[in-house]
């Protein structure tokens, strides 16, 4: 990168902690300044701006600089308000339209956007003019209100209608955003990075406190954003190149810089909900399965897929996936059939998936799960991030690259540009036919034994359909079988077969934990030496079962 003039720096300084608005309105702990407009922009001046902060102490934002009217405001108040859609940025006049989420409940954090046309940055003067404000909010208390900026922002795009702008993408609370694909309803979220999520030293939630978004021309099939990132351990400087489409695409750049040491930095986080499915059914509930996702997929450096159901246990857990440069990994809604869920208003089957394709090599480091118990489905309980082996220390840099799908990104005949979704695997150094794997399309769990007998014993039953990939057109004198590994546990009883003329294999397992900590079971299927299925895995222990 090189390296901008000092009064440049010291502009952009400026810049990135001032507000949009005049100084009577800036947030009591930033200069008494104004953005200056028509200041030449780069990522790499970004950069060097977000390098330079590191170096200073950090400066926590605080819900009492907001004004009264804001800081008091209910949840359900902060929901009465909206952007005026005939008032949304670039109207008329793009492909792409901005509009501004409010302050207030507890979306209390300052966010100030800019837009940069011909290099150039200029704030993007949000006003309670932009907004509606519906009962029980009075509309007269905002009348002349000075913004002290916005709590976030979304793009709309006409994803699934020309002639219909659909939103898109939205960036609100802390450093989270979401995005569609083509017909898809929001879900899971992503983040820009996690701190020490569920570790002793408590959870750091860095923010995005500044976004710098380029202008879109007329017909522009892709936006970009930049943004600013800070917290009490790093800062960071964020470029999304967001292309929308059947699997809505988002290219990331993160430039990342410690104030302090980090001991589980997450990348790439993914946050999701799982409450319950068949494996788990544990609440009385008329539904079959309530979740935004059913699984953690991996794609290893040698081709090889991995798939993790998701559960919603009794106690925290956390699992960890060891991998050198691992080609993606995502928390996947696999099941697409609006009769597994039956839920006609929250339509959980067009939830979308969330692949991460890593760009260039992220060497060795873990991949890890977190599964928190949830009695809601209000609540995100599914934490998914990449941990490198090398901790941060203070003072380092680290940059990463990669892609992010959402959509239905497991669909068929899909096609990626990079791994292909792992469907080409080289079974062994010997073999280089390339082979798309069965994948995992169910999994029920229940007591072990004799199905449909009273009474209870120490077994668990797991049920576990593969289908299509090397499964279809089986050669004739194929003969599949089953390869099972259990950790912290016995292996009782197991059986495969083909359920009918389907496509479908059923794996059937009965298993005996022999301790209070957790089963880890995995299996594939297998003809002779050549792997037929994804790898399936799961984590189980004694009480899981139980109602909440």
């Amino acid at each position: 990168m090189s390296r901008p003039s000092v009064t440049l720096l010291l502009s952009w300084m400026i810049i990135s902690i001032a507000s949009c608005l005049p100084a009577s309105s800036a947030p009591a702990n930033t200069p008494d300044v104004v953005a200056p407009a028509n200041t030449p922009f780069s990522f790499d001046l970004l950069s060097q701006v977000m390098e330079s902060r590191s170096k200073a102490p950090y400066q926590a934002p605080s819900r009492d600089e907001l004004p009264e009217l804001l800081s008091s405001m209910t949840y359900d108040e902060h929901r009465a308000i909206r952007h005026n859609p005939e008032k949304a940025y670039w109207k008329d006049q793009s492909t792409f339209e901005m509009q501004a989420f409010h302050l207030g409940g507890i979306f209390w954090e300052t966010v100030r956007v800019y837009e940069i046309k011909d290099d150039k940055v200029a704030p993007v003067g949000f006003s309670s003019s932009d907004f509606i404000y519906r009962p029980p909010l009075d509309p007269a208390n905002f009348e002349n209100f000075v913004m002290p900026g916005v709590a976030g922002f979304r793009l709309a795009y006409p994803l699934n209608n020309p002639d219909y702008k659909d939103e898109l993408v939205s960036f609100i609370g802390a450093s989270y955003f979401r995005a569609l694909g083509e017909g898809s309803l929001y879900g899971l979220s992503a983040r820009g990075l996690s701190v020490n999520t569920a570790t002793a030293a408590g959870e750091e939630f860095p923010r995005f406190s500044d976004f710098y978004i380029e202008t879109p021309e007329e017909d522009a099939t892709s936006i970009t954003v930049y943004a600013a990132l800070d917290s009490k351990s790093v800062t960071g400087a964020y470029k999304f190149v967001i292309t929308p489409g059947p699997d809505t695409i988002m290219d990331v750049t993160a430039r990342l810089y410690f104030r302090d040491d980090v001991a589980r930095l997450g990348v790439a986080p993914l946050t999701s909900m799982y409450l319950y499915s068949d494996s788990n059914h544990r609440f009385d509930d008329y539904r079959g399965r309530v979740h935004d996702s059913d699984g953690l997929k991996i794609i290893r450096e040698n081709g090889d897929e991995l798939w993790r159901n998701l559960n919603n246990p009794q106690k925290l857990a956390n699992s960890y996936f060891t991998e050198t440069n691992p080609k993606a990994f995502g928390l996947m809604q696999r099941n697409r059939d609006f009769d597994m869920y039956q839920d006609a208003e929250a339509h959980y089957e067009r939830r979308p998936s969330l692949l991460v394709e890593p760009k260039g090599e992220w060497g060795k480091g873990q991949i890890s799960l977190v599964e928190i118990p949830t009695d809601l489905e209000i609540n995100d309980n599914i934490v998914a991030f990449w941990t490198p082996a090398d901790a941060p220390k203070a003072g380092d840099f680290r940059e990463y690259e990669y892609r992010l799908s959402w959509g239905d990104v497991e669909r068929p005949n899909h096609e990626q540009d990079v791994t292909q979704l792992g469907n080409s695997d080289t079974i062994s150094p010997d073999n280089s036919d390339t082979k798309e794997f069965a994948r995992v399309i169910g999994l029920r769990g229940g007591m072990g034994g004799v199905s449909g007998t009273v009474g209870k014993n120490t077994l668990r039953k797991f049920v576990v359909d593969f289908e299509g990939g090397a499964l279809e057109n089986l050669p004739e004198g194929s003969d599949v079988k089953s390869v099972i590994n259990i950790s912290r546990g016995q292996l009782v009883h197991s059986s495969l077969s083909r359920i009918g003329d389907s496509n479908v294999w059923r794996l059937v397992l009965d298993a005996r934990t022999d301790s209070d900590a957790p089963m880890e079971l995995n299996a594939f299927l297998e003809n002779g030496n050549e792997r037929l299925s994804e790898i399936w895995l799961y984590q189980w222990r004694s009480g899981d079962e139980k109602p909440y």
